[in-house]
């Protein structure tokens, strides 16, 4: 589902891909539902591709997304509890416990909570791929073995 959930640099909020051509996108505001297009020149990131430091392997926004779904019952985000940076660092080793503290800076926490009220108030709380969502129904096909002769 966040594949086709787009953040463009310079406009706020989130935006949804309704369709694509050569060089331009046409998004939809999540917010206001307004259809508008964005040019090839403007840095537009998708949220399936976006990850979280950690001081292991990094973690999938949609993951962290989950997390906080689960942990606030995918329900809107008070912001004004978290406006402090060791509010906001609170809420992270909440939601994620192997965050990276010094990778992970206070103006990305802000952008999850932003995020995550944004999605919560368009009624997307299904934040697993539909790859995700593939791995979990199919069982894994037991290792094929080799004989030596």
């Amino acid at each position: 589902m966040l594949k086709k959930i787009l953040s463009i640099s310079g406009r706020p909020g989130l935006y949804k891909l309704v369709t694509y051509g050569k060089n331009m996108l046409l998004v939809e505001g999540l917010n206001d539902g307004k259809r508008f297009p964005v040019h090839s020149r403007e840095r537009v990131m998708s949220l399936g591709d976006i990850s979280i430091f950690t001081t292991g392997e990094d973690t999938p926004l949609s993951q962290v997304f989950e997390n906080i779904g689960k942990k606030y019952d995918n329900q809107p985000i008070d912001t004004k509890a978290y406006s402090t940076p060791d509010q906001m660092h609170e809420f992270m080793a909440g939601v994620l416990e192997n965050w990276d503290a010094d990778r992970v800076h206070n103006s990305d926490i802000k952008k999850v909570i932003a995020w995550y009220n944004i999605l919560v108030g368009a009624g997307i709380t299904d934040f697993t791929t539909k790859e995700e969502k593939d791995e979990e129904a199919a069982p894994e096909a037991p290792a094929e073995e080799t004989k030596e002769e």
